[in-house]
């Protein structure tokens, strides 16, 4: 409805009431004006029926839902299933163009604007949670771990001779298997135990440099974000050693934008040193469907790059749930979320260490990782080294889901490359442990269940090693009871 329309209404209606329908999408109408003029998430979310408004209105600027529209090529958006329509909301063409994901598509004037818009808004959120001189992003439809790869497929035009990454270890295979499917050799630079935390070798990293030769080195690669007892990556004195030996630096920020020290480490790397880009995912960060990343940096023109490295045009389904999301929470929203999770960090990290004590465990000292908690199992391990592995089966079998349990001395093998320890990060971290995360959307009574549910578990643990531990010392005096009699 524009001004003549409303204007027409006015025969059918009486005007007064016709001026107060205006003014009230008028009302819409100016949200929408300052999305578009400003690129920024709103501080204020937006209900649903704005937002549905925005969509509808963009979805009408595509040329497949152009009225008397007639489409002779390949790629026409031509959907069969009137559902599969109303799902996308009719924004049918996808982001980019074959050339550049975040190139304008000329008869998907909407998409490519919801394109531009949720690069825009993205940024903002970046800034907010705390990297502010980051200078460009966007939103590219594949998980982080194809993301970083697209990441050093664009780093390899600029460094034919290249042949090695040097990778702080992160027992994590997305992240390792990104190097492989680019064509590059890992190089694993073992952690440090340091207290109870696993951090990075600095030393290490720069004698390899030493050895390899920095012209053969494609790219430092490092991570924010991590399983506990590993802690997020030195970032600061590895952006130092890029910059020193001129070797690109790529950060795996997988689920950090929700953490202000780990978006502090990427800030503070990038002004003391070097950082050329760091990957985020979209579910991990803001509750998304899987399927989506963010890639960002300080220099917008290799950003850029490496969405030209990206063949084809793309989903924009990432894209519009992301948009969706933030226009919904809105930046006072996205805030709060990130000040809840803080609290039910501490939350969590105080009840998982009273369960600890209570058990004759304790939570392991990692004051360096903001999110991911570990609890010792070491008297369960030395009871029964089965019983390690049965806990995080229990633990499943009673809907807890995302609680990691770590044996000791665990071997695996990923793309010929033999890990182990492998799930700890170390050759042989000294003690089996349990890993809780406090990630963004966690609600209080997650962490009640889920406290209440592990003691339950421990228990039947402890009780059914007991058992076993009798069985044993009976057949034991049997057999030395016979022994004696013979």
């Amino acid at each position: 409805m524009n001004a003549e329309n409303f204007g027409s209404s006015e025969r059918l209606v009486a005007a007064a009431y016709v001026r107060q329908g205006a003014q009230g999408r008028r009302g819409h109408e100016l949200l929408l004006r300052a999305l578009l003029e400003q690129g920024k998430c709103p501080e204020d979310g937006w209900d649903e029926s704005t937002i549905e408004l925005f969509l509808h209105e963009l979805a009408i600027m595509d040329s497949n839902n152009f009225l008397g529209n007639c489409g002779v090529g390949e790629r026409e958006g031509r959907v069969a299933s009137g559902l599969v329509a109303r799902r996308h909301y009719r924004l049918i063409h996808g982001i980019g163009r074959s050339g550049d994901i975040s190139a304008v598509q000329p008869k998907a004037a909407g998409s490519s604007l919801l394109n531009k818009l949720t690069n825009s808004v993205v940024l903002d959120i970046i800034k907010l949670a705390g990297v502010q001189t980051v200078t460009n992003c966007f939103v590219v439809p594949m998980a982080t771990g194809m993301s970083l790869t697209l990441c050093f497929l664009t780093l390899r035009h600029k460094r034919p001779k290249a042949k090695y990454i040097i990778w702080p270890r992160i027992d994590q295979k997305s992240c390792f298997k990104s190097m492989i499917t680019a064509g590059f050799e890992p190089v694993v630079i073992e952690n440090v135990l340091e207290g109870d935390e696993l951090r990075t070798d600095i030393e290490a990293v720069e004698a390899k440099i030493k050895a390899l030769g920095a012209e053969n080195i494609l790219c430092v690669h490092s991570t924010t974000s991590c399983f506990a007892p590993r802690v997020p990556d030195r970032l600061e004195e590895l952006a130092v050693i890029c910059a020193n030996y001129d070797i690109p630096h790529i950060v795996n920020n997988a689920y950090g934008v929700q953490s202000s020290k780990c978006m502090h480490l990427i800030q503070q790397g990038a002004r003391v040193g070097r950082i050329d880009a760091f990957v985020q995912s979209l579910d991990k960060n803001f509750m998304v469907p899987v399927g989506g990343a963010i890639i960002a940096g300080f220099d917008a023109s290799f950003i850029q790059e490496i969405s030209k490295m990206y063949p084809g045009r793309a989903s924009a389904s990432p894209s519009l749930d992301v948009l969706i999301t933030l226009l919904s929470l809105g930046a006072s929203g996205y805030k709060q979320l990130l000040k809840e999770r803080k609290e039910m960090f501490s939350y969590l990290s105080s009840g998982l260490k009273k369960l600890a004590d209570t058990h004759n465990e304790r939570l392991l000292d990692t004051p360096h990782n903001p999110i991911s908690l570990a609890m010792s199992l070491k008297n369960l391990d030395e009871n029964n080294d089965v019983a390690v592995t049965q806990l995080g089966s229990m633990l499943f079998t009673r809907q807890v889901s995302g609680a990691r349990v770590v044996p000791c001395g665990s071997v695996q093998t990923v793309n010929n490359y033999t890990f182990k320890g492998f799930m700890s990060h170390s050759n042989d971290y000294p003690c089996a442990y349990l890993n809780a995360a406090s990630a963004i959307g966690i609600k209080k009574q997650d962490i009640d269940v889920f406290l209440k549910r592990l003691d339950k578990c421990l228990k039947t643990c402890r009780k059914e090693g007991n058992k076993e531990k009798s069985v044993n010392e009976i057949c034991d005096s049997n057999t030395g009871t016979e022994q004696l009699a013979n």
